[in-house]
Protein backbone atom coordinates (compact mmCIF):
# COMPACT_ATOMS: atom_id res chain seq x y z
CA UNK A 1 0.00 0.00 0.00
CA UNK A 2 1.52 3.56 -0.95
CA UNK A 3 0.59 6.03 1.57
CA UNK A 4 0.83 8.99 0.47
CA UNK A 5 1.84 9.02 -3.56
CA UNK A 6 2.94 12.43 -5.21
CA UNK A 7 2.47 12.88 -8.88
CA UNK A 8 4.44 16.01 -10.49
CA UNK A 9 2.20 16.57 -13.54
CA UNK A 10 -1.11 15.74 -13.55
CA UNK A 11 -1.73 14.57 -17.28
CA UNK A 12 -2.65 11.48 -18.90
CA UNK A 13 0.51 9.64 -17.54
CA UNK A 14 0.24 10.79 -13.96
CA UNK A 15 -3.43 11.03 -13.98
CA UNK A 16 -3.36 7.21 -15.51
CA UNK A 17 -1.74 5.94 -12.75
CA UNK A 18 -3.92 7.71 -9.96
CA UNK A 19 -7.02 6.08 -11.55
CA UNK A 20 -5.29 2.80 -11.85
CA UNK A 21 -4.05 2.77 -8.08
CA UNK A 22 -7.51 4.24 -6.65
CA UNK A 23 -9.33 1.44 -8.38
CA UNK A 24 -6.91 -1.20 -7.16
CA UNK A 25 -7.15 0.19 -3.36
CA UNK A 26 -3.59 0.59 -3.33
CA UNK A 27 -3.03 4.08 -2.28
CA UNK A 28 -3.96 5.87 0.71
CA UNK A 29 -3.89 9.68 -0.43
CA UNK A 30 -2.98 11.28 -3.65
CA UNK A 31 -1.32 14.80 -3.57
CA UNK A 32 -1.09 16.47 -7.13
CA UNK A 33 1.47 18.73 -8.46
CA UNK A 34 1.78 20.92 -11.61
CA UNK A 35 1.74 24.08 -13.07
CA UNK A 36 -1.58 24.46 -14.31
CA UNK A 37 -4.36 25.43 -12.00
CA UNK A 38 -7.12 24.76 -13.72
CA UNK A 39 -5.86 21.19 -14.61
CA UNK A 40 -5.28 20.41 -10.75
CA UNK A 41 -8.80 21.28 -9.67
CA UNK A 42 -10.41 19.34 -12.44
CA UNK A 43 -8.08 16.44 -11.24
CA UNK A 44 -9.21 16.78 -7.81
CA UNK A 45 -13.00 17.28 -9.01
CA UNK A 46 -13.08 13.98 -11.03
CA UNK A 47 -11.22 12.23 -7.78
CA UNK A 48 -7.78 11.59 -9.09
CA UNK A 49 -6.26 13.94 -6.43
CA UNK A 50 -7.13 14.09 -3.12
CA UNK A 51 -4.67 17.58 -2.33
CA UNK A 52 -3.37 20.00 -4.68
CA UNK A 53 -0.15 22.15 -4.74
CA UNK A 54 1.97 23.89 -7.10
CA UNK A 55 4.98 23.83 -5.12
CA UNK A 56 6.99 20.54 -5.99
CA UNK A 57 8.67 20.74 -2.87
CA UNK A 58 5.10 20.84 -1.20
CA UNK A 59 4.16 17.93 -3.08
CA UNK A 60 6.43 15.37 -2.05
CA UNK A 61 6.96 16.52 2.10
CA UNK A 62 5.94 13.36 3.71
CA UNK A 63 5.11 11.30 0.42
CA UNK A 64 6.52 7.51 0.29
CA UNK A 65 6.22 7.56 -3.66
CA UNK A 66 6.88 9.86 -5.81
CA UNK A 67 6.04 9.69 -9.56
CA UNK A 68 7.62 12.77 -12.09
CA UNK A 69 5.88 12.73 -15.31
CA UNK A 70 7.04 16.39 -16.42
CA UNK A 71 8.72 17.13 -19.88
CA UNK A 72 12.13 16.24 -20.23
CA UNK A 73 13.20 20.10 -20.31
CA UNK A 74 11.55 20.12 -17.18
CA UNK A 75 12.97 16.72 -15.05
CA UNK A 76 16.27 19.29 -13.82
CA UNK A 77 14.01 22.14 -12.31
CA UNK A 78 11.40 19.89 -10.64
CA UNK A 79 14.53 17.82 -9.02
CA UNK A 80 15.95 20.70 -7.79
CA UNK A 81 12.75 21.72 -6.32
CA UNK A 82 12.43 18.22 -4.66
CA UNK A 83 16.27 17.65 -3.92
CA UNK A 84 16.05 18.79 0.08
CA UNK A 85 12.19 17.88 0.83
CA UNK A 86 12.36 14.14 0.51
CA UNK A 87 11.64 11.98 3.16
CA UNK A 88 14.90 9.50 3.20
CA UNK A 89 12.77 6.85 2.62
CA UNK A 90 10.47 8.18 -0.36
CA UNK A 91 10.89 6.10 -3.80
CA UNK A 92 11.42 8.13 -6.65
CA UNK A 93 10.46 7.52 -10.49
CA UNK A 94 9.36 9.06 -13.42
CA UNK A 95 7.83 8.34 -16.69
CA UNK A 96 10.58 9.83 -18.62
CA UNK A 97 10.97 8.68 -22.55
CA UNK A 98 14.94 9.11 -22.79
CA UNK A 99 16.12 7.74 -19.76
CA UNK A 100 19.77 9.01 -19.94
CA UNK A 101 18.69 12.38 -19.77
CA UNK A 102 16.52 11.73 -16.63
CA UNK A 103 19.11 9.95 -15.35
CA UNK A 104 22.11 12.83 -16.34
CA UNK A 105 19.52 15.30 -14.76
CA UNK A 106 19.38 13.27 -11.31
CA UNK A 107 23.39 13.44 -10.80
CA UNK A 108 23.57 16.94 -12.15
CA UNK A 109 21.14 17.93 -8.86
CA UNK A 110 22.14 14.99 -6.33
CA UNK A 111 25.72 14.76 -6.99
CA UNK A 112 25.29 10.99 -7.50
CA UNK A 113 22.41 8.71 -8.72
CA UNK A 114 20.23 8.85 -5.76
CA UNK A 115 19.75 4.88 -3.98
CA UNK A 116 16.10 5.48 -4.33
CA UNK A 117 15.45 6.48 -7.76
CA UNK A 118 14.07 4.19 -10.25
CA UNK A 119 14.09 5.57 -13.50
CA UNK A 120 11.44 4.02 -15.45
CA UNK A 121 9.11 4.29 -18.93
CA UNK A 122 5.54 3.17 -19.52
CA UNK A 123 4.69 2.48 -22.57
CA UNK A 124 1.01 3.83 -22.88
CA UNK A 125 -0.48 7.05 -23.90
CA UNK A 126 -2.86 8.40 -26.60
CA UNK A 127 -2.46 11.79 -28.59
CA UNK A 128 -4.49 13.76 -26.36
CA UNK A 129 -3.02 15.12 -23.11
CA UNK A 130 -4.06 16.84 -19.72
CA UNK A 131 -6.10 14.87 -16.69
CA UNK A 132 -9.40 15.12 -18.67
CA UNK A 133 -8.12 12.12 -21.33
CA UNK A 134 -6.30 9.79 -17.92
CA UNK A 135 -7.85 6.19 -18.04
CA UNK A 136 -8.05 3.77 -14.96
CA UNK A 137 -6.96 0.69 -17.56
CA UNK A 138 -4.65 2.77 -19.46
CA UNK A 139 -1.55 0.64 -18.34
CA UNK A 140 -3.39 -2.48 -18.44
CA UNK A 141 -1.67 -5.40 -20.90
CA UNK A 142 0.81 -2.73 -21.46
CA UNK A 143 4.76 -2.84 -20.92
CA UNK A 144 6.59 -0.63 -18.36
CA UNK A 145 10.24 -0.43 -18.75
CA UNK A 146 12.52 0.44 -15.45
CA UNK A 147 16.00 1.10 -15.39
CA UNK A 148 17.67 0.57 -12.72
CA UNK A 149 20.97 1.88 -12.29
CA UNK A 150 23.77 -0.42 -9.87
CA UNK A 151 22.88 2.17 -6.79
CA UNK A 152 19.56 1.28 -7.40
CA UNK A 153 18.20 0.08 -3.81
CA UNK A 154 16.35 -3.74 -4.20
CA UNK A 155 13.63 -2.57 -2.00
CA UNK A 156 12.98 0.45 -4.26
CA UNK A 157 13.15 -1.39 -7.44
CA UNK A 158 10.56 -3.73 -6.10
CA UNK A 159 8.42 -1.20 -4.95
CA UNK A 160 7.75 0.25 -8.18
CA UNK A 161 7.94 -2.87 -9.90
CA UNK A 162 4.97 -3.93 -7.73
CA UNK A 163 3.59 -0.18 -8.16
CA UNK A 164 3.37 -0.99 -11.87
CA UNK A 165 2.06 -4.28 -11.58
CA UNK A 166 -0.89 -3.68 -9.31
CA UNK A 167 -1.88 -1.38 -12.45
CA UNK A 168 -1.88 -4.34 -14.46
CA UNK A 169 1.58 -3.77 -16.40
CA UNK A 170 4.02 -5.80 -17.73
CA UNK A 171 7.06 -4.80 -16.04
CA UNK A 172 10.64 -5.35 -17.76
CA UNK A 173 13.93 -3.94 -16.68
CA UNK A 174 16.59 -3.06 -19.02
CA UNK A 175 19.60 -0.61 -19.43
CA UNK A 176 19.67 3.08 -20.13
CA UNK A 177 21.18 2.92 -22.84
CA UNK A 178 19.45 0.11 -24.60
CA UNK A 179 16.02 1.56 -23.72
CA UNK A 180 17.19 4.85 -25.16
CA UNK A 181 17.90 3.08 -28.39
CA UNK A 182 14.79 0.53 -28.44
CA UNK A 183 12.60 3.57 -28.00
CA UNK A 184 14.79 5.83 -30.50
CA UNK A 185 13.35 2.73 -32.93
CA UNK A 186 10.24 1.63 -31.68
CA UNK A 187 8.26 4.78 -30.82
CA UNK A 188 10.19 7.98 -31.23
CA UNK A 189 10.98 7.53 -34.93
CA UNK A 190 7.11 6.59 -36.42
CA UNK A 191 6.45 10.03 -34.12
CA UNK A 192 9.26 12.08 -36.99
CA UNK A 193 7.40 10.30 -39.25
CA UNK A 194 4.26 11.16 -38.60
CA UNK A 195 5.20 15.06 -37.84
CA UNK A 196 7.33 15.31 -40.71
CA UNK A 197 4.81 13.56 -43.24
CA UNK A 198 1.85 15.95 -41.95
CA UNK A 199 4.45 19.14 -42.15
CA UNK A 200 5.44 18.17 -45.58
CA UNK A 201 2.28 18.02 -46.76
CA UNK A 202 0.71 20.65 -45.00
CA UNK A 203 3.64 23.25 -46.65
CA UNK A 204 2.03 21.99 -49.86
CA UNK A 205 0.22 24.52 -52.14
CA UNK A 206 -2.48 21.61 -52.91
CA UNK A 207 -2.45 21.08 -49.05
CA UNK A 208 -6.49 21.41 -48.56
CA UNK A 209 -7.75 18.50 -51.46
CA UNK A 210 -4.83 16.75 -49.77
CA UNK A 211 -6.11 16.32 -46.18
CA UNK A 212 -9.54 16.57 -47.48
CA UNK A 213 -8.92 13.35 -49.31
CA UNK A 214 -7.01 11.37 -46.72
CA UNK A 215 -8.32 8.49 -46.40
CA UNK A 216 -8.32 6.27 -42.68
CA UNK A 217 -4.88 4.74 -43.51
CA UNK A 218 -3.53 8.66 -43.50
CA UNK A 219 -5.51 9.73 -40.28
CA UNK A 220 -4.26 5.97 -38.20
CA UNK A 221 -0.68 6.95 -39.21
CA UNK A 222 -0.75 10.40 -38.54
CA UNK A 223 -2.71 10.23 -35.48
CA UNK A 224 0.22 10.76 -33.03
CA UNK A 225 1.30 13.92 -34.89
CA UNK A 226 -1.28 15.37 -32.71
CA UNK A 227 0.81 14.71 -29.72
CA UNK A 228 2.10 17.62 -27.55
CA UNK A 229 4.61 19.20 -29.48
CA UNK A 230 6.67 20.57 -26.20
CA UNK A 231 7.20 16.87 -25.34
CA UNK A 232 8.66 15.90 -28.28
CA UNK A 233 10.83 18.78 -28.73
CA UNK A 234 12.19 17.51 -25.30
CA UNK A 235 12.59 13.90 -26.46
CA UNK A 236 14.16 15.05 -29.87
CA UNK A 237 16.70 16.73 -28.27
CA UNK A 238 17.42 14.30 -25.02
CA UNK A 239 17.94 11.53 -27.24
CA UNK A 240 19.23 12.74 -30.23
CA UNK A 241 22.09 10.83 -30.91
CA UNK A 242 20.06 7.66 -30.55
CA UNK A 243 17.46 8.98 -33.12
CA UNK A 244 19.63 10.93 -35.27
CA UNK A 245 20.97 7.49 -35.98
CA UNK A 246 17.68 5.99 -36.66
CA UNK A 247 16.92 8.52 -38.93
CA UNK A 248 19.49 8.18 -41.13
CA UNK A 249 19.21 4.38 -41.62
CA UNK A 250 15.50 4.99 -41.92
CA UNK A 251 16.44 7.75 -44.63
CA UNK A 252 18.79 5.09 -46.38
CA UNK A 253 15.78 2.73 -46.62
CA UNK A 254 13.60 5.35 -48.23
CA UNK A 255 16.14 6.36 -50.43
CA UNK A 256 16.71 2.92 -51.79
CA UNK A 257 12.78 2.03 -51.96
CA UNK A 258 12.17 4.97 -54.40
CA UNK A 259 15.09 3.94 -56.53
CA UNK A 260 13.22 0.68 -56.83
CA UNK A 261 9.57 2.53 -58.03
CA UNK A 262 11.73 4.69 -60.07
CA UNK A 263 13.35 1.80 -61.49
CA UNK A 264 10.32 -0.39 -61.52
CA UNK A 265 11.84 -3.01 -60.08
CA UNK A 266 8.71 -4.82 -59.07
CA UNK A 267 10.04 -8.19 -57.97
CA UNK A 268 12.32 -5.87 -55.31
CA UNK A 269 9.44 -3.81 -53.83
CA UNK A 270 7.44 -7.09 -53.74
CA UNK A 271 10.51 -8.53 -51.53
CA UNK A 272 9.88 -5.83 -49.16
CA UNK A 273 6.49 -5.37 -49.34
CA UNK A 274 6.26 -9.26 -48.30
CA UNK A 275 9.28 -8.84 -45.51
CA UNK A 276 7.05 -6.10 -44.24
CA UNK A 277 4.16 -8.22 -44.15
CA UNK A 278 5.65 -10.88 -42.35
CA UNK A 279 7.70 -8.78 -39.81
CA UNK A 280 4.70 -7.22 -38.48
CA UNK A 281 2.07 -10.11 -38.86
CA UNK A 282 4.46 -11.47 -36.75
CA UNK A 283 3.98 -9.15 -33.71
CA UNK A 284 0.42 -7.71 -34.26
CA UNK A 285 -1.00 -9.94 -31.14
CA UNK A 286 2.19 -8.85 -28.78
CA UNK A 287 1.13 -5.87 -26.23
CA UNK A 288 1.19 -2.85 -28.10
CA UNK A 289 3.80 -0.30 -27.91
CA UNK A 290 2.78 3.29 -28.91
Amino acid sequence: MIERLAIIGVGLIGGSLARALREAGAVRQVVGCGRGLANLERARELGVIDVLTQDPAEAVAGADMVFVSVPLGAMRGVFEAIRDRLDPAAVVTDGGSVKGSVVADAIGVFGCVPPRLVPGHPIAGTEHSGVEASLADLYRQRRVILTPLPETEADALARVTAMWGTCGAEVTSMSVAHHDEVLAATSHLPHMLAFGLVDALARMRENDEIFRYAAGGFRDFTRIASSNPVMWRDICLANREALGAMLARFGIEMTDLAESIRSADGERLLAIFERAKAARDRYVDAPRID
